[in-house]
């Protein structure tokens, strides 16, 4: 069965996409060869192009793919709990994990705030792992779980402590360990929010 010309886009861009993401994580924006990229990807120049007008709208669909990917896994994670502080912890980790991972680390945190300039990433990770993070507040705030703070406030606080903790883990030979270490230290730091 032939695919409509929507399907032959979103496959195009999909392929081009996950080309990217290697040749990105793996070489790092600046050394990432276009030519290569859309040479493996089995298409044209003119077909990145077409759909990304040049090599930083085509880094900026992959940051945005590996945003969602890790907000699913924050997702998924903090689901296996049923008590709102065990879903908070194993959210938290759950980014921290998935950030630190090589396919994900540089694109995320090394690449994504200098390529796109700080406000534009900022604002991607807002849309995806901090809005996660503020909604859970949120919800364990209006169930008298959080003492009364600012919630906007204390997800930029969080978020920034995972992101410094994403990249103090990244150059660690053991990241298990330190991984352990930050989830216990998170979870001792949110005590002090805890509603008596």
């Amino acid at each position: 069965m032939k695919q409509s010309k929507e399907e032959q886009k979103k496959a195009t861009i999909r392929k081009l996409t996950e080309v990217a993401r290697v040749y990105f994580s793996e070489r790092g924006y600046a050394d990432a060869s276009m030519e290569e990229m859309v040479k493996e990807a089995g298409l044209t120049r003119g077909a990145l192009y077409h759909h990304f007008s040049n090599k930083e709208g085509l880094f900026h669909a992959v940051l945005e793919m590996v945003q969602g990917e890790i907000a699913e896994r924050v997702e998924t994670e903090a689901a296996k709990s049923e008590d709102v502080w065990g879903q908070l912890i194993l959210g938290c980790r759950a980014f921290i994990s998935a950030a630190v991972e090589s396919p994900n680390r540089r694109i995320m945190l090394i690449d994504g705030p200098s390529v796109l300039g700080w406000e534009t990433w900022r604002r991607m990770d807002e849309q995806h792992s901090m809005r996660l993070l503020h909604d859970q507040l949120q919800e364990m705030q209006e169930q008298g779980y959080l003492k009364p703070v600012s919630i906007t406030c204390l997800t930029h606080l969080l978020s920034g402590a995972m992101n410094e903790a994403v990249l103090w883990i990244s150059q660690l030979p053991e990241s298990q360990q330190a991984l352990d270490e930050v989830t216990e230290s998170l979870a001792l730091m949110l005590e002090g929010f805890r509603a008596k």
